[in-house]
């Protein structure tokens, strides 16, 4: 193994065991907390995919003319990526996107998509974040953790981008979660058929044949510069951190709703 990747690896190691242990999973029992669960993580669903389109639009040319961008191997790399995560198929086989995809999941299970669906709205016309979360009304921990996504998107530093995608925004959902969705889908197969096979294609694609991607693209762009992996160790660590604010601001709302 590259001996950057397994020194990154090993210092966000206690984050990464920090999230997968949070204390969110054990408070998400049934389809209510579920629910709250899922108006939450859809905005870092989404952001995933605005981190993962910056990528691409630092790494291959995206505007007309056309000219050659950087390395092949990269481009290649991204672009497979955008093709899995941007067009892949849902439970029928028919092309989505993984956003899209969630949606019809929270739709299904009756969550509240009405807040990640007026923040879009509002964030095509006005173009502004702090606009849209104030008009869509948009939870804190879920405002915060997208300023940070886009904060490191505005960096336009691809190697802190890649790093970000490839170590902070892996498959973090602990197989403890993976149990719980299974035994609330026996119940309510009518409400969460679609989120259980949004994680189980999460696993498959985004855990699995991606997180190689990510890894190979995040090697080629920062190479063996010192300077580039200690910046994307500490963008990494940052990610981390969010993610934990984020989950706890979950945890916080199912607790108040459940009193």
């Amino acid at each position: 193994m590259n001996p950057y990747i397994q020194k990154i690896q090993q210092e966000i190691e206690p984050l990464r065991q920090e999230i997968i242990n949070h204390k969110v999973y054990g408070v998400i029992n049934n389809t209510d907390s579920l629910k709250i669960f899922m108006q939450y993580h859809v905005f870092a669903v989404w952001d995933f995919m605005s981190l993962l389109k910056s990528l691409q639009n630092n790494l291959t040319c995206t505007s007309v003319p056309w000219f050659p961008v950087g390395s092949a191997d990269t481009r290649f790399l991204i672009n497979e990526i955008v093709v899995g995560e941007e067009s892949d198929v849902d439970q029928d086989g028919v092309r989505t996107s993984h956003f899209e995809l969630y949606l019809n999941a929270m739709k299904q299970a009756n969550a509240n998509s009405s807040i990640i669906e007026t923040f879009i709205k509002e964030l095509k016309q006005h173009k502004n974040l702090e606009m849209a979360f104030e008009l869509a009304n948009v939870p804190n921990a879920a405002r915060d953790f997208v300023r940070f996504t886009f904060q490191t998107i505005n960096t336009g530093k691809p190697h802190l981008q890649a790093a970000t995608f490839t170590f902070g925004r892996e498959d973090l959902i602990p197989n403890m979660f993976h149990s719980i969705i299974n035994d609330i889908d026996k119940m309510f197969p009518d409400s969460i058929s679609i989120f259980k096979y949004y994680l189980e294609r999460h696993i498959e694609v985004d855990g699995g044949h991606h997180s190689h991607l990510a890894l190979e693209m995040t090697e080629n762009l920062c190479c063996t510069d010192d300077q580039y992996w200690k910046e994307a160790t500490e963008s990494t660590i940052a990610s981390l951190k969010s993610r934990i604010a984020l989950w706890d601001g979950v945890y916080d709302e199912i607790i108040s709703c459940s009193k």
